[in-house]
């Protein structure tokens, strides 16, 4: 019994490291925010429904980095209007927003970070394509945009609506 509980425990050990190596792996790819965002729907008010494709070696890490991608889309890249949706442009106007606030989105998108409270899935379907060596992940999400917006005006990260040009 005792050796059945002890070789189950060095499992378990032996295994952990190679999924946080590829948790690793994909924080790595995160940063570089490599995927494609398109919209999935309309949302209920003050949110956004959109389906995001994201990048990796394991199809499992590569659909929770696709809650990290959505929040960093809707902030950075917007997305055109397709299935009946209406384009949106990304909350941050300015280019440079990224890298002028490096730090603050750091912290921003580390794991459970900040933008944990504003994206949420809506369902656990995953669509799954293998790519060379990789997968190609896509999750439909919900992003609250405008709690999303609050915050990050809040910070003065994004100037508000109100403030001009």
């Amino acid at each position: 019994m005792k050796r059945e509980v002890l070789l189950i425990g060095l499992s378990l050990l032996l295994c952990m490291p190679v999924f946080a190596g590829a948790k690793k792996k994909a924080d790595k790819d995160t940063e570089r925010f490599r995927y494609e965002i398109e919209c999935a729907g309309n949302g209920i008010q003050g949110t956004y429904l959109i389906k995001v494709w994201t990048y990796s070696k394991k199809a499992a890490v590569a659909a929770e980095q696709c809650k990290k991608n959505a929040v960093h889309g809707v902030i950075f890249k917007g997305y055109t209007g397709e299935h009946g949706c209406v384009a949106q442009r990304p909350l941050a106007r300015n280019a440079g927003v990224e890298m002028e606030y490096e730090a603050y989105f750091k912290t921003f998108f580390s794991d459970n970070g900040e933008y944990y409270k504003y994206v949420s899935l809506t369902d656990t379907a995953q669509d799954i394509v293998k790519v060379g060596k990789e997968y190609k992940v896509g999750v439909i999400v919900s992003v609250k945009k405008d709690e999303l917006r609050r915050a990050l005006e809040e910070a003065g990260v994004i100037k508000g609506l109100g403030s001009g040009f």
